[in-house]
């Protein structure tokens, strides 16, 4: 089970120190079968990294976004060669904020995801529909268009058979919005992206964890950790409590 806490743009540098701290301290309750990851933000990695380290602690540092060049002349961006240099390990790709409030579009995600593979990065490459895609009855074609933007690259896929990736199923109408999708809806959706995983990466398809993002918290954790093919979960807000985080952690 792989257990990432998506921080998004919250916690001060000093704050987001304590948070690390009280999560490494927390870490013996944790099973060594479960795979921790936290996604500060960029100002606060070198202080997280640093704390995990002296901790000695099974945290992996990850990342919520990256620019898909290695250098240059990019005002403002991060590369993901500087986040490998930082000890970052995982990089959040494509999330629904990106899509949505950057206007990312399925051909620069599908950079993004190939420069952190080349990086020697796992991405933790995020899909998902909202209501009225859902209701419309447009879920199959979205999930499966986002996710053919890296499958049909063959570049991309090579690398995924070289290294890892993570799929984040995160349905847009449940992030941040307390209304999580029922866990069957979730297996579903799971099932479905399993399904075209398969297709195009056979045998290698079971080894990559597809997880689930939305609302997630310590009381609905468990029933979606029961599902065969929810293989962890993207946390945000209930990330940003120590507590909490390891409570949901805890519940795998």
């Amino acid at each position: 089970m792989l257990i990432a806490g998506n921080w998004k743009m919250n916690l001060l540098p000093h704050e987001g120190m304590l948070l690390t701290q009280e999560i490494c301290v927390g870490m013996d309750m944790v099973s060594s079968e479960t795979e921790i990851v936290i996604c500060p933000p960029f100002t606060h990695l070198a202080q997280c990294s640093i704390i995990i380290e002296n901790h000695e602690a099974p945290i992996q540092l990850g990342a919520q976004n990256c620019d898909s060049h290695e250098s240059g002349a990019f005002t403002g961006e991060i590369s993901p060669v500087m986040l490998e240099s930082m000890g970052v390990e995982y990089v959040i790709i494509g999330h629904s904020e990106r899509r949505v409030l950057f206007n990312e579009s399925n051909e620069q995600i599908a950079h993004k995801c190939h420069a952190v593979l080349k990086a020697d990065m796992v991405p933790i490459f995020c899909i998902g529909e909202t209501l009225e895609e859902r209701n419309s009855g447009k879920f199959e074609h979205i999930i499966s268009e986002q996710l053919l933007s890296i499958l049909q690259n063959e570049a991309i896929v090579e690398s995924i058979m070289l290294s890892d990736i993570v799929i984040a199923y995160e349905p847009v109408w449940a992030i941040g919005t307390g209304l999580a999708a029922d866990p069957q809806q979730a297996e579903e959706a799971h099932s479905y992206i399993r399904s075209i995983l398969t297709d195009y990466l056979p045998g290698q398809s079971t080894l990559i964890r597809i997880i689930y993002g939305g609302s997630v918290n310590a009381e609905n954790a468990p029933s979606y950790f029961s599902m065969p093919n929810i293989d962890g979960a993207l946390i945000g807000g209930a990330s940003l409590k120590a507590d909490t985080f390891l409570r949901i952690a805890q519940s795998v």
